[in-house]
């Protein structure tokens, strides 16, 4: 069977040629059979792609030679876990929404893995799990503070509430690592004075980190077709809901709120009938181009 090479990458790297960048990056990702989902803007790049080990190799070789301190993690997969290609212009990389904040410039403390948990048992650290709610629900760091945010640019919200007096040390964490750097930064902004965060996020750490001495309960939400990985980046125990893209374990499969293809759980009184019979009809293309061999993707790739 053919082995996946998922590659999760990121820099904050200030970029002039945005336009000029993408173009290539699609004609590279299609050449090389790549999907998955890139992000660029003017303060530099972000995704997760798949490919063949070969097709993977080209774009790093590719991608370091532009971006001088890519944070850059592979795991393998045995299924493709993208349908396209996509290639974005954005105005963040990751949208906090506050436009001032600028990580190209000045950052928190980065953690390595092997040092993470020497700082979260600090009961003087104040531990933030930057990343959203549903992400939160399927496994989190012990003691970790959850904001039970919907999207990321909630957050700046919610750090309104933290007393910077009580709190003098601030231990942020979230998938691959984006999202805290930027947090990190936009804290600092706000007068936070030590500030740390986990380099190369919750992936990284699930990498090197074995079960024995991991402080890491449960599995770690990923955007793509694996749903969530456990240690050593193993694929996880969960399924995600094509009505809402929620993680859904077992249990809600076997909830009568459960409809595949259509609705689970947490979302199923929030569909109104005509989206359910959108969503029928799609599952039922799904089914149909299964039978014939075939996959049913949407949107062509290279999308905008």
């Amino acid at each position: 069977m053919s082995k996946f090479v998922v590659a999760a990458l990121y820099q904050f790297s200030s970029l002039s040629d945005v336009k000029e960048l993408r173009s290539f990056l699609i004609n590279l990702c299609n050449q090389q059979g790549i999907k998955g989902t890139l992000l660029l803007a003017k303060e530099g790049i972000n995704g997760t792609v798949a490919g063949s080990r070969q097709a993977i190799d080209i774009l790093e070789s590719f991608l370091r030679s532009r971006f001088d301190a890519l944070e850059y993690k592979e795991s393998i997969t045995n299924q493709m876990p993208f349908h396209r290609l996509k290639v974005r212009l954005k105005k963040e990389i990751v949208t906090l929404g506050v436009p001032e904040v600028n990580p190209c410039e000045r950052v928190g403390t980065y953690v390595d893995p092997q040092d993470w948990n020497r700082l979260i048992s600090d009961p003087d650290v104040l531990v933030l799990d930057t990343r959203n709610a549903y992400e939160v629900e399927i496994g989190t760091f012990r003691n970790a503070i959850n904001p039970k945010t919907r999207t990321f640019t909630e957050f700046p919200e919610f750090v309104k509430h933290i007393d910077k007096k009580k709190h003098r040390r601030i231990a942020m964490f979230c998938t691959g690592g984006i999202r805290c750097e930027k947090a990190s930064s936009y804290m600092i902004s706000q007068g936070f004075e030590e500030v740390y965060h986990l380099k190369g996020g919750i992936l990284k750490y699930l990498e090197t980190t074995g079960p024995e001495s991991s402080l890491w309960d449960g599995e770690c939400f990923v955007f793509d077709g694996r749903v969530a990985v456990s240690h050593g980046l193993e694929s996880g125990h969960y399924a995600s809901c094509h009505g809402c893209r929620h993680p859904i374990s077992q249990e809600d499969i076997c909830s009568p709120f459960y409809e595949r293809g259509v609705a689970c759980p947490h979302c199923y009184h929030s569909l109104t009938s005509e989206k359910r019979k959108a969503a029928r009809e799609r599952q039922r293309q799904e089914d149909l181009a299964k039978l014939r061999g075939k996959k049913h993707i949407g949107a062509m790739m290279g999308e905008t």
